[in-house]
C-alpha cells in the first residue's frame, strides 16, 4: 500500500505545482496587460477643428441630414458593409447605437461639418490595444467629393490618434475598385502595403479585394 500512497501524494504535488504555475502565469499576463493599456491614453471622441471643418460627436438629431446627404446614396455606400438606408428611421436607429457608444473612452466616431452642414463621418472602428494599432474609415457626401475635405478631416484625426491617444500605427483599407479612397489616404502619408484578396463582402454581397495602407507615428519624422 505504501507505493500507492506515495504515487497519490506525488499526483497531488504535481497538481498543486501546475496550479501555482498557472496562477503565476495569469498574474504576469495581467500585469503585462495593465502596462500595455497604459501605453494608450484613451480620450474618446473629442471635438476637433480644422481650417474648414468641425469634427464632433453625432446626435440622433443628425438622422435626417445624414440620411439626405449620404446614408441613402447607393453610390456612397457601394463599398460599405451596410446598404443605403431606405428611411430616416433606419438612420436614426443607427445613430442611437453610435451615441450610446460615446460613453466609452475608447470609442472614436466623428460627424464631419463643412460650412455648418453635416456631410460625412470618420472614425476608428477597430483597434488592437496590445499593438497600439487602429483602423480608420470615412464616408462623405457625393457633392463634397474632390474638394480635399476628406483629406483635411483624416489628417486631423490622425494627429489626434497619434499625439493625444498614443497609437503607433494607423491603417486604412479600401476596395481596389475604389481608388479615390486610397488617394485620400496617400495624401495623408499612408503607404500601400499590399492587397488582401476577397477579404471584404460589400453591402451588395460582392467579395472585394482590399488595398492595405499603413502609417506609422515615426513616418511623420
Amino acid at each position: 500500500s505504501t507505493p500507492i500512497k506515495s504515487s497519490a501524494a506525488s499526483d497531488v504535488y504535481k497538481r498543486q505545482a501546475e496550479e501555482n504555475l498557472y496562477r503565476l502565469f495569469a498574474y504576469i499576463t495581467h500585469q503585462q496587460q495593465r502596462r500595455i493599456q497604459k501605453m494608450l491614453t484613451h480620450k474618446g471622441t473629442k471635438e476637433l477643428t480644422t481650417k474648414r471643418l468641425k469634427l464632433r460627436r453625432f446626435t440622433v438629431d443628425d438622422a435626417q441630414d445624414m440620411f439626405n446627404n449620404w446614408a441613402s446614396d447607393a453610390e456612397v455606400t457601394k463599398f460599405m458593409r451596410w446598404p443605403p438606408h431606405s428611411t430616416p428611421d433606419l438612420t436614426r436607429e443607427l445613430l442611437g447605437k453610435w451615441v450610446e457608444e460615446y460613453e466609452k473612452s475608447d470609442y472614436y466616431s466623428w460627424a464631419i461639418e463643412y460650412n455648418g452642414r453635416l456631410i460625412g463621418s470618420i472614425g476608428a472602428p477597430s483597434k488592437t490595444e496590445r499593438d497600439e494599432r487602429t483602423e480608420i474609415g470615412y464616408c462623405i457626401a457625393r457633392d463634397c467629393w474632390n474638394k480635399g475635405i476628406t483629406t483635411e478631416a483624416l489628417e486631423a484625426v490622425c494627429n489626434y490618434l497619434f499625439d493625444e491617444v498614443g497609437f503607433n500605427r494607423l491603417e486604412i483599407r479600401h476596395a481596389t475598385e475604389n481608388p479615390a479612397s486610397g488617394k485620400v489616404a496617400q495624401k495623408c502619408g499612408f503607404i500601400p502595403e499590399g492587397i488582401m484578396r476577397e477579404s471584404f463582402r460589400s453591402s451588395r454581397g460582392v467579395f472585394c479585394d482590399l488595398v492595405m495602407l499603413g502609417r506609422l507615428k515615426s513616418d511623420r519624422n
